[in-house]
């Protein structure tokens, strides 16, 4: 089981990667979580690492054998994008990777806000839920959750421990 994302994937702050709900979700699924990204990227969002999620595909999970299952889990970072353009990003992403791993199974989870999310989270969640659509990949919506207090770390963002655990939760049961 493989995921590519952002901080909320790979940790952050707190919480390390092999605590975050990537690995909690693959441990509940009884997987190996091979996890790539870094905090700050995005569809398009390059972050402090300088690459996108196409690139953090790349240059991290496409040179492994295929897994059983890709996890794209993301947007967050995209909102100072046109919905068009991160739509389009998206679209890129999952055609790469169809290409290289056509017998992969795909699915796309949508950006993650445990609080109050701004009206251009939902306009970028729209344009990726689309582009999953476009591309025969099922799209989770974690903002369709509602979230603990106790979910959210003191940054007002980022999950906690507990936080990971209810995410990893709720993505298993959407994955089994």
């Amino acid at each position: 089981m493989m995921f590519v994302g952002d901080s909320f994937t790979v940790g952050s702050g707190p919480v390390p990667s092999w605590q975050t709900y990537a690995s909690e979700t693959a441990r509940l699924l009884g997987w190996q979580p091979v996890i790539a990204g870094a905090g700050g990227t995005g569809f398009l969002s390059k972050g402090r690492v300088g690459r996108t999620f196409q690139r953090s595909f790349e240059v991290e999970l496409a040179w492994r054998p295929a897994p059983d299952l890709l996890v794209i889990s993301g947007g967050h970072n995209d909102r100072r994008w046109s919905t068009t353009r991160v739509r389009q990003a998206a679209e890129r992403l999952l055609t790469e990777v169809r290409a290289h791993w056509p017998g992969t199974r795909v699915v796309m989870v949508g950006p993650i806000w445990l609080g109050g999310a701004p009206p251009k989270a939902y306009e970028v969640r729209d344009a990726l839920a689309k582009a999953a659509g476009g591309e025969g990949v099922p799209f989770y919506d974690p903002m369709r959750q509602r979230w603990p207090a106790e979910a959210i770390l003191p940054d007002g963002v980022h999950p906690t421990q507990a936080g990971h655990e209810r995410i990893a939760t709720w993505l298993a049961a959407e994955l089994s």
